[in-house]
């Protein structure tokens, strides 16, 4: 779609930026069946990290006249999928509102929340400096609503549109322009909070989300928080103050992969570790580039199991924290 802007811009170039390796003991790799986002190879290969990568340049994008439809834009012959249509049938003639956006939200950001809080937040910043954010997504109860809040994140919420004039943007490149936007975003949900250093935090995952069960987590959390100093925290029971007090001092933030680790992503000191305990099954790394892009180093143990049912070892967790020291 973005083929046909009348304008583009660059808001930030291309530049070639350093992967830094994972920490991982040294049979983890060996352990991976399958993996999720990227191919096998392109997955180990980020987990080994010690190579450069150029990233494309953000762009933004000045377009005319284009319709919004159930949650997907319309514009000549070309189509962009924000969420799934609500409606499976043929699309109806629907009396619509014209006016100007930005559309800062993204397929993926409306699939999950991680994405949503480490991408589509980040990109509200670029669509509120033209002073007219639209989403298709309503607020969802719980921590996406507590975050906007924190966030100051007022987007004009429809589901079918005529937009006279729309900007969309390509963010997707982990630059450091994207990262500034991230240390932004860390200081406004951390607020006057003074973080306290802690030992670690430990964010339950439970059986919330795509199926994901760690049979042995809280036996894991709660060896965690006897033998090491951790705090251990459900970030469904909690809330984001919560979250943010008890992670943005912490040495390590640690859970079974999933979104939920993206609440303490956010607000994780620089240089402190984010420790996952990996699926051998779905092996993925958007998490590294998360961490990768805010100077946050990224830690990884991978469990026995499969279909969705895993156990860790607790020895190994235990000996991947003591790579850190």
């Amino acid at each position: 779609m973005t083929d046909f802007a009348l304008d583009k811009w660059e808001i930030y170039p291309s530049e070639t930026v350093w992967q830094p390796p994972a920490i991982f003991l040294p049979d983890q790799l060996d352990r991976i069946r399958t993996t999720e986002f990227a191919d096998l190879p392109a997955t180990l290969k980020a987990c080994r990290g010690n190579y450069d990568i150029k990233l494309q340049p953000t762009m933004g994008y000045r377009l005319r006249d284009v319709d919004l439809v159930d949650g997907v834009l319309y514009h000549r012959n070309a189509e962009m999928h924000l969420r799934p249509r609500k409606w499976r049938g043929p699309l109806m003639p629907t009396r619509r509102e014209t006016l100007s956006g930005a559309i800062y939200e993204s397929w993926n950001g409306n699939r999950w929340f991680g994405m949503w809080l480490m991408d589509d937040c980040l990109t509200y910043q670029l669509a509120a400096d033209t002073g007219a954010p639209v989403a298709t997504r309503q607020p969802q109860p719980g921590n996406m609503s507590q975050f906007e809040s924190m966030l100051g994140m007022t987007p004009r919420r429809l589901d079918d549109a005529h937009f006279e004039e729309l900007f969309l943007f390509d963010d997707l490149a982990p630059n450091r322009h994207k990262a500034s936007r991230g240390v932004a975003m860390r200081q406004q949900l951390i607020g006057d909070l003074s973080p306290e250093p802690s030992p670690g935090v430990f964010l339950l995952r439970g059986a919330a989300g795509a199926r994901r069960v760690l049979r042995n987590e809280m036996e894991i959390a709660s060896r965690l928080e006897r033998d090491r100093g951790f705090r251990v925290i459900d970030p469904l029971a909690a809330t984001v103050d919560e979250i943010v007090a008890a992670c943005a001092g912490a040495r390590v933030v640690a859970g079974v992969e999933g979104s939920q680790l993206t609440n303490g992503v956010a607000v994780m000191p620089p240089g402190s570790t984010l420790l996952i305990i990996q699926p051998p099954d779905r092996m993925a790394v958007p998490l590294k580039i998360f961490t990768d892009r805010q100077s946050l180093r990224f830690a990884f143990v991978v469990a026995s199991g499969s279909g969705g049912d895993y156990e860790a070892d607790f020895d190994e967790i235990a000996r991947t924290l003591d790579l850190l020291d």
